[in-house]
C-alpha cells in the first residue's frame, strides 16, 4: 500500500470520527490501567460492568489494597482470568505506592514493570492517558492492518512497527483508536462488513465481503 492511500485512509476515519475515544470507562490515568489490565482476553463491555461498581468504592491503589485480594475479586469476579488478574492489580498497587508515589508513572519501562502489564497494556495507558504517539496493537488492530495492507506482518510487534513507520504523524495519536473500532464493528473477524466500511474502495483485501 501506497502513502497517499494510507494518508486518504485515516484523513476519512479523522473526518468520521475527530475526537475518538476508548470504549472502557475510567476517570484517571490509575483507573484507565486497571481497567486495560482487566480487558485482557476480556470485552470493554464486560470490564465497564465491573470497574462501575468498583470504582466509586475504589479507585486509588490504597483504597483497591484496603479491599484486599478478595474483596477484590468479589467486583470483579465476572471477568475471565479475575484470579490472576486480582493478584497482579493488588501487587501493582503497593508498587505503585511504594515506588511511586502512587500515581501512574509516563514511562514505558516502568510500565511494564508492573505485574499483569505488558507491551500492549502500557502502550494504551501512554497513548491515551498521556498522549504520546504510540501503537498497542490487539487482535482487532493485527487483523485491520493485515487485511487492509495499512501494514501486514507476522507478528503484533511487526505491525506495530510498521504502523509508526507508515502512519503519517498527524494521525499517530489517535490511529490506535480509529484502528480498534474499525476491527471491533466493522472489520470484523469472521465476516467483515465491507459493503458499510468507509475506507472499502482504498482497502485492499482481496476477499471483500460486499453484500
Amino acid at each position: 500500500m501506497n502513502a497517499n492511500k494510507r494518508h486518504q485512509i485515516f484523513t476519512r476515519l479523522r473526518d468520521d470520527n475527530p475526537h475518538p475515544e476508548t470504549e472502557l470507562h475510567y476517570s484517571s490515568t490509575f483507573e484507565l490501567l486497571i481497567a486495560v489490565l482487566l480487558s485482557a482476553q476480556s470485552t470493554d463491555r464486560g470490564v465497564n460492568k465491573a470497574t462501575d461498581i468498583m470504582f466509586p468504592v475504589a479507585n486509588t491503589p490504597e483504597k483497591i489494597l484496603a479491599l484486599g485480594l478478595d474483596g477484590l475479586k468479589q467486583y470483579i469476579k465476572t471477568i475471565g482470568l479475575y484470579n490472576s488478574k486480582a493478584e497482579n492489580i493488588i501487587k501493582t498497587c503497593r508498587i505503585l505506592i511504594e515506588q511511586h508515589a502512587g500515581e501512574v508513572p509516563d514511562d514505558q519501562q516502568m510500565l511494564e514493570a508492573l505485574p499483569g502489564v505488558g507491551r500492549k497494556t502500557a502502550n494504551v495507558v501512554r497513548n491515551t492517558a498521556f498522549g504520546h504517539p504510540v501503537m498497542a496493537v490487539d487482535t482487532h488492530i493485527f487483523r485491520v492492518s493485515n487485511r487492509t495492507k495499512i501494514a501486514p506482518g507476522k507478528n503484533v510487534l511487526e505491525v506495530e512497527k510498521k504502523l509508526l513507520k507508515f502512519i503519517p504523524r498527524e494521525f499517530m495519536v489517535d490511529a490506535h483508536h480509529w484502528l480498534i473500532l474499525l476491527g471491533r464493528y466493522t472489520c470484523v473477524a469472521r465476516k467483515p462488513r465491507c459493503g458499510s466500511c468507509l475506507i472499502e474502495d482504498l482497502c485492499e483485501f482481496k476477499k471483500k465481503t460486499l453484500d
